[in-house]
């Protein structure tokens, strides 16, 4: 097990949710619904863009986690509520900080915001966040 204490901060990453790497996702997880690609349907529903699926933020905590803790980290429970959404082309970041270490795992929570091109946190994405891990 890795030598984390309560306050140590996931490095965040920072992700762009192209429309290619939406359709790739959309292709690895067989979910095809119209709400992320197809631009007539988007626009009889009032929306400019395609909506990322909001699985891929799973994955996007994983990858940090994993990314900072190692291969043997493994998240036992993943629990997320969507903030808003979140279009194609747009940029999202992941940060979070260890709330709690013991014996059984160890305990963050996160978040992740749109943020601009320098940056800054637009909007909220995908809050709050916890993810258990424990390791293999």
């Amino acid at each position: 097990m890795k030598n984390v204490k309560v306050g140590d901060q996931v490095p965040a990453i920072t992700k762009h949710c192209t429309l290619t790497s939406m359709i790739a996702y959309a292709g690895a997880t067989w979910d095809w619904h119209r709400l992320h690609y197809d631009h007539d349907y988007l626009k009889s529903k009032g929306l400019s863009s395609p909506v990322v699926d909001g699985q891929v933020f799973g994955a996007y905590v994983v990858q940090a986690i994993q990314d900072w803790l190692g291969e043997g980290a493994f998240i036992s429970e993943l629990d997320f509520r969507y903030a808003g959404l979140v279009f194609a082309e747009e940029h999202v970041q992941v940060c979070g900080e260890v709330t709690e270490v013991s014996e059984a795992g160890v305990s963050i929570s996160l978040k992740i915001d749109v943020i601009d091109t320098n940056g800054a946190a637009l909007r909220p994405a995908v809050t709050p966040i916890t993810a258990k891990v424990i390791w293999r």
